[in-house]
């Protein structure tokens, strides 16, 4: 139940994102539903891989690379998710911070832990 909620989340998380035209647009909440479920696999298998790669480059910028890797994550989940867009690798930065954001102050208020 924990996962649906925290899926139902992250969902909601990125359509409000979406919805602040920072260069992220979704077309539908049923885009946005799809994309945190592509987003939620990205993280788990494809960032763990890029963090191992580019841990030199995290290591010299004291992590802050990690907003970069964060980025790109989004961007590949919208080069899957049809309906889901992300402009530029800025635009996705920015949005992968705010959607983190937004998605702890949610799962704070819903009461969700991991």
């Amino acid at each position: 139940m924990r996962f649906l909620a925290r899926w139902f989340i992250s969902a909601i998380s990125i359509y409000i994102i979406a919805n602040l035209s920072l260069g992220v647009t979704a077309s539908s909440f049923k885009a946005t539903l799809v994309a945190a479920a592509i987003l939620g696999i990205v993280n788990t298998i494809i960032k763990p891989i890029l963090v191992i790669l580019t841990l030199p480059i995290n290591i010299m910028t004291l992590g802050l690379f990690t907003f970069i890797i964060n980025g790109i994550t989004l961007m590949i989940t919208s080069s899957i998710v049809g309906g889901f867009e992300v402009k530029n690798i800025f635009a996705a930065v920015v949005a992968s911070v705010l959607i983190s954001i937004v998605n702890m102050i949610l799962t704070s208020l819903v009461g969700v832990k991991k």
